[in-house]
């Protein structure tokens, strides 16, 4: 019998047991799984060398900018920097540039061809502008493209992306509501935000906590409750993006017991950093939004990822350019840009802070990293799976390899991270997509950009309600 492809002595989980297999590929995709492939044959064989090898990796929230932002991180870099980090599929945000129509998309689409190292789906994107303009009728045209999700700003994103009222959430969620399609929700209140970052700025207060004071836990409460409020009198998907504070998990899973429809993702920072260590030793360079919490809000991140409550990693992938971006000349910790790299260590981060230490679960591991995020987006079974026919798409990772994050040392372009420094046991040795090696740790990325495929949503998709309380 010949394959394609033959992954050799892969540990592959199987609920919380791990299988030593080889992985047969044809055409791309999943073919068989045999205890032994002696005897077969194949043009490409990989060694996994009895790695743990996960199903790949997807980064469901990334910022990767082109067109009239293209000095920030775009396609090729975050692309690289997802394919060094084991991730094999993003789904990219539609605000840099805009995505809020089919011209929108289509002009996006064209502008990413040839350039990525990993797969890719898109957000689709609606304002408070598209609402007062009545352009609605531009979310059908967007979910004709094959878009996963549509995202919806609380707070000021962009001079090109205008963020929603109270009513104008409302109206979208009225539209959306039947078509099934998720609704992420940046979800911090902005008149709060908004009047406590102009009052410490009045007091002089300039620390890099400060920023974390303004946009304060209230802000993120307050929007939530009225996100649940929307969601459950239209009967819409709800998704709350880069949730930060234990106020949210506490929010989210009271709204998912009474049956809301409702999700939540969070960010590896917001389980390691806090503002008031982080902002204090990396200033701007630690700045996002919402701000990195304090521990209690950690804990409480880590319980709702393991009970049900938190149903999956994202990053927030977002950095900005240093020199004209985040410490241009006159700038301090209220005009530098909020945004940080993510999605590069994003799996290493799991694994190391995750896996190693307990707090998840080799099962809670895959669905927080693959599966959830492929079911959420209608990617699954093509994405997030290891069955038969699914995507050949594997992380292979050495879970007791220790190093430190050396931002000089990632693909990002922003070689900036507020993880600088930090000690990771677990580390990304190959990263397959479709069967093919695109990342070596030995020999770092495999050829040039331009292997990666636009993958539109499969189908409308829901998770399973696993909730344990």
């Amino acid at each position: 019998m010949s394959v394609d492809v033959i992954l050799r002595n892969a540990d592959l989980p199987q609920g919380n047991r791990r299988v030593r297999v080889d992985i047969l590929v044809q055409n791309g995709q999943i073919a068989g799984y045999v205890q032994s492939s002696a005897g077969m044959s194949a043009p490409q064989v990989v060694d996994c060398q009895g790695r743990l090898v996960l199903p790949g990796a997807i980064d469901g929230h990334t910022h990767f900018n082109e067109l009239e932002f293209a000095a920030r991180e775009g396609f090729v870099t975050g692309s690289a920097a997802a394919a060094a980090g084991g991730v094999t599929t993003v789904v990219d945000m539609p605000d840099l540039p805009a995505v809020r129509s089919a011209a929108q998309f289509d002009r996006k689409y064209a502008a990413v061809q040839g350039k990525a190292y990993v797969d890719y789906g898109f957000w689709g994107g609606m304002t408070g502008e598209d609402v007062r303009e009545g352009w609605m009728d531009r979310i059908d045209e967007q979910i004709e493209r094959g878009v996963c999700a549509f995202k919806l700003y609380m707070t000021p994103s962009v001079p090109t992306y205008p963020r929603v009222d109270e009513a104008e959430m409302l109206e979208l969620f009225t539209k959306i509501a039947p078509t099934g399609i998720p609704i992420g929700i940046h979800a911090e209140n902005y008149a709060i935000a908004d009047y406590y970052v102009q009052k410490l700025q009045r007091e002089g207060r300039q620390d890099g906590p400060a920023w974390a004071q303004a946009r304060t836990r209230l802000a993120e409460r307050v929007a939530i409750q009225l996100v649940i409020s929307l969601a459950e009198a239209t009967g819409a998907r709800a998704h709350i993006v880069h949730m930060s504070t234990r106020d949210g998990v506490e929010l989210v899973r009271a709204a998912k017991q009474r049956g809301v429809s409702i999700t939540a993702e969070t960010c590896p920072h917001y389980l390691r950093l806090t503002a008031a260590e982080a902002m204090r030793e990396f200033g701007s360079f630690a700045k996002i939004a919402p701000p990195l919490r304090a521990e209690e809000d950690i804990a409480a991140l880590w319980e709702g990822l393991r009970d049900g409550t938190v149903d999956f990693m994202g990053t927030d992938h977002a950095p900005y350019v240093i020199a004209t971006e985040k410490q241009a000349p006159g700038m301090d910790i209220w005009t530098s840009l909020p945004g940080i790299p993510g999605v590069e260590t994003l799996v290493p981060f799991m694994v190391s802070e995750g896996l190693n230490q307990g707090r998840l679960s080799l099962e809670q591991l895959v669905r927080v990293t693959s599966r959830h995020s492929a079911i959420h987006y209608g990617l699954y079974p093509k994405k997030g799976s290891a069955e038969v026919g699914a995507d050949a798409d594997f992380t292979v990772i050495d879970e007791h390899e220790a190093w430190v994050v050396d931002p000089q040392r990632l693909h990002s372009k922003a070689q900036y991270t507020p993880f600088q420094g930090l000690r990771l046991t677990g580390k990304v040795k190959q990263t397959i997509l479709r069967g093919q090696v695109i990342y070596d740790d030995a020999g770092d990325l495999q050829g040039p950009p331009g292997t990666g495929q636009y993958v539109p949503r499969q189908r409308v998709q829901r998770l399973e309600r696993w909730l344990k309380y």
